[in-house]
């Protein structure tokens, strides 16, 4: 699952492990873990650029995978090109599609994610990365559920349908 930040993934991605019995990885997560660092220590230590090759590495170790998975990617790792394909390698591509309204009362009161700090408001900030991003979306995506208006357990059973 791919999409922008706030639109679900991790939670739709635990909903649909639920709901077929498959393990859920998060590239999040398995950064986490090989760097002993949160998200925002790598941010700040070592730069964006670096958090994004790394993300290219996990998606890469992960075509050595065996077995059945669903998987949740950060917000910006479909914004490599090389990134696409190696997704569309490891299976079928669905992109959470989420309205500016819906992200900005979901990420409202997160000051966690280092993109969404700076200048301007919440809903300035939203628009601007997510209009460069979405056609990166889209171009890596197989299918697209849009989850406005959709609680985890639909979102979720949405995607378990196709």
């Amino acid at each position: 699952m791919i999409g922008f930040m706030g639109s679900g993934k991790t939670s739709v991605g635990k909903a649909l492990s639920q709901t077929l019995s498959i393990p859920v990885l998060d590239t999040d997560q398995l950064i986490i873990g090989r760097e002993g660092m949160s998200i925002n220590e790598i941010f700040a230590g070592k730069g964006q650029e670096y958090f994004r090759q790394i993300e290219t590495e996990v998606i890469k170790q992960l075509q050595e995978r065996e077995g059945r998975y669903i998987l949740s990617v950060g917000g910006g790792l479909p914004l490599r090109e090389e990134n696409r394909p190696l997704l569309r390698k490891l299976g079928k591509v669905i992109y959470l599609k989420t309205g500016i309204p819906t992200l900005c009362g979901r990420l409202a009161k997160d000051t966690e994610r280092p993109l969404l700090r700076g200048e301007g408001t919440l809903e300035e900030k939203i628009t601007r990365i997510l209009t460069e991003r979405e056609p990166k979306y889209e171009d890596a995506a197989d299918a697209v559920v849009v989850t406005d208006g959709l609680n985890v357990q639909e979102v979720a059973e949405k995607i378990a349908e196709m």
